[in-house]
């Protein structure tokens, strides 16, 4: 734990519901760093807080996601002030992109956006998403397009933003951005974001080669992978693996080569 959190028992200040949160939430920022998705101490993860206040957790600014742990994410509201005593301050443009979607959408308890070179290189492809792996149309029925703005400093994006996820999408390509993900639980989103991120890694190393001798699927079978999948919904067979099997892995992950997450 961070030296200047020691002093903070912020575990016995919240509800167990809110502490399963902010281990979740400090379980995704870890990941993100052992999987090498992190951008030095930008780019966000966030978690709704259970309960009718309409608040959510953020990583600390200028924290390292290696670094993050339960007690020291920030609890903000929607409008972005802190409403728990913390020694940190949280990234203006993190909020912008996350309070949009928690605003907006109930079933986005989680929301991931990274900065990755993969991910990146393929939000700035005219194409976006092609159907050129089984891991990308697994994703491709399920993402959504923003063009760029900027960096999320406008409060005003924030309509437009959530009019291109729309109301059913998960994932989404920020032109010349990065990736996002978002899901009813931390589960959830990270593997959408695995997906993801793998996909556009894929696609980056086949283009390599040049575009024109790159095999894509017919649209057929891009349905026909995208419904075993089943990457749309949280009862999906996806979503019960993910949440059966893939986080506990991910949790052991952690607990031997990242331990301190859940204090």
């Amino acid at each position: 734990m961070p030296d200047d959190m020691k002093s903070i028992d912020v575990k016995s200040a919240v509800s167990a519901e809110e502490w399963q949160a902010r281990v979740d939430c400090a379980m995704l920022y870890r990941l993100t760093a052992l999987h090498g998705w992190d951008d030095m101490i930008f780019t966000h993860i966030s978690h709704r807080v259970p309960g009718p206040e309409h608040h959510f957790l953020i990583n600390p600014y200028g924290m390292l996601f290696d670094e993050i742990t339960a007690s020291s994410l920030v609890k903000v509201d929607l409008e972005g002030n802190i409403v728990m005593d913390t020694p940190y301050f949280i990234n203006p443009a993190g909020f912008t992109i996350h309070s949009a979607i928690h605003a907006n959408r109930e079933d986005a308890n989680v929301v991931m956006h990274l900065h990755t070179d993969q991910g990146v290189a393929v939000s700035s492809q005219k194409e976006g998403l092609l159907p050129i792996s089984q891991t990308a149309m697994i994703v491709r029925a399920d993402v959504a397009y923003h063009d760029y703005e900027g960096v999320a400093l406008d409060l005003d994006e924030r309509e437009r933003l959530v009019a291109d996820l729309g109301p059913k999408k998960h994932s989404m390509l920020l032109r010349n951005h990065g990736t996002l993900t978002c899901g009813e639980t931390a589960a959830m989103t990270f593997t959408r974001m695995f997906f993801l991120e793998r996909a556009c890694s894929m696609q980056v190393m086949a283009l390599s080669a040049g575009r024109d001798g790159v095999l894509e699927c017919d649209d057929d079978l891009q349905g026909k992978v995208a419904g075993q999948g089943g990457m749309t919904g949280h009862s999906s067979g996806m979503g019960s693996l993910t949440e059966k099997l893939v986080w506990p892995a991910m949790k052991r992950k952690l607990d031997r080569q990242s331990p301190g997450y859940d204090t």
